[in-house]
């Protein structure tokens, strides 16, 4: 049989990159696993990845999964390679090494994104604006929520693909949504969340609207859109001890700095110590505290103080590769030195 491999990588746009696919078709007797798909090669001069008198670069296959909105296809991540097969430099999968890859860490992304539709929200009025925050968070009705044809099909194409989508629900703004995704090890959470960004713009783009994961799409007394981040890893779910966790927190307040840096582009317009959100320039954890940088849930802390942490501070345009990468970095440092 005939099958659609829809090949999908990030380009070497700055500072995020976007997301790339082309279509390639082989002839099997069965699905391939993603070790026998081939390499493939695409023009990077297109895609700020190479010149014009060298542009071939390479794509290799990392992870496939169920194409849900094709017949026997399958969507394929790949990382781009140089054409000695070395990582490229726009590469940042590479940059998250073995020992980092652990998959006893854990991570749970709330990806928040605004659909747009003639350059606005979808549910806003062609001139001026709706009637302030305040309804829109998981509400329900004409008026109230917008969008949520487009979320519902992303979620049942999601769950579909085999991507572990754990829940949906409108947000602080009108025409923004939220879903979460959870998965083990830095690498393939990562994967997953690429991919089901990807299914995303795939269902708009079906509908004739937007997505946009800019960190503050609407300027004024509007909800920015972030993508906090749970964590966890075997000392912080079995061990635990509020002395361990609050050491975890002090430590990642002595790298906020390096955090910012890999938590996306213009996500000080987002962290400004208002709509749920500590300022750029500051620190800060608690218990509960949806307005601090790293939010302890009362969830651990009732659990004997074992369990996750939420970094609140991740803008929703941010790169996860780079993103957990940090976090495991900081984290490796705080459960060597903050031991109850």
């Amino acid at each position: 049989m005939k099958i659609k491999l829809e090949y999908i990588w990030l380009d070497g746009h700055n500072p995020e990159p976007n997301i790339r696919s082309k279509t390639k078709i082989i002839e099997v007797e069965e699905m391939p696993p993603v070790e026998q798909l081939p390499l493939w090669s695409f023009d990077g001069s297109s895609t700020q990845q190479a010149t014009g008198n060298n542009s071939d670069c390479v794509l290799k296959p990392v992870k496939a999964i169920r194409d849900p909105q094709r017949g026997k296809s399958l969507l394929v991540l790949c990382e781009v390679l140089n054409p000695d097969n070395t990582p490229h430099s726009s590469n940042s999968r590479s940059l998250i090494n073995e020992e980092l890859n652990d998959e006893e860490n854990w991570f749970g992304f709330e990806q928040e994104y605004v659909i747009l539709e003639n350059g606005k929200p979808v549910g806003f009025p062609d001139n001026g604006y709706p009637e302030p925050q305040g309804r829109y968070y998981c509400g329900v009705g004409g008026g109230i929520v917008s969008g949520r044809k487009i979320a519902e099909e992303h979620l049942d194409v999601c769950l579909a693909a085999g991507l572990n989508v754990t829940g949906i629900n409108a947000e602080v703004m009108l025409g923004q949504w939220e879903y979460q995704l959870f998965s083990k090890g830095a690498k393939n959470a990562a994967d997953d969340l690429w991919l089901s960004r990807f299914l995303l713009n795939r269902i708009a783009e079906i509908h004739g609207v937007e997505i946009t994961i800019h960190p503050k799409p609407i300027r004024g007394d509007w909800n920015g859109s972030g993508m906090h981040v749970n964590f966890s890893n075997t000392k912080m779910r079995e061990e635990g001890g509020k002395s361990l966790i609050e050491g975890i927190c002090d430590n990642f307040s002595f790298y906020h700095e390096e955090h910012i840096n890999v938590y996306g582009s213009d996500n000080e317009q987002r962290l400004t110590g208002l709509h749920e959100t500590q300022h750029i320039s500051k620190f800060s954890y608690g218990i509960s505290d949806r307005g601090a940088s790293i939010r302890i849930p009362i969830v651990t802390v009732e659990n004997d103080w074992k369990g996750h942490l939420e970094d609140r501070r991740p803008a929703s345009n941010a790169d996860p590769y780079k993103l957990t990468r940090r976090i495991l970095e900081t984290l490796e440092v705080g459960n060597k030195e903050f031991v109850e």
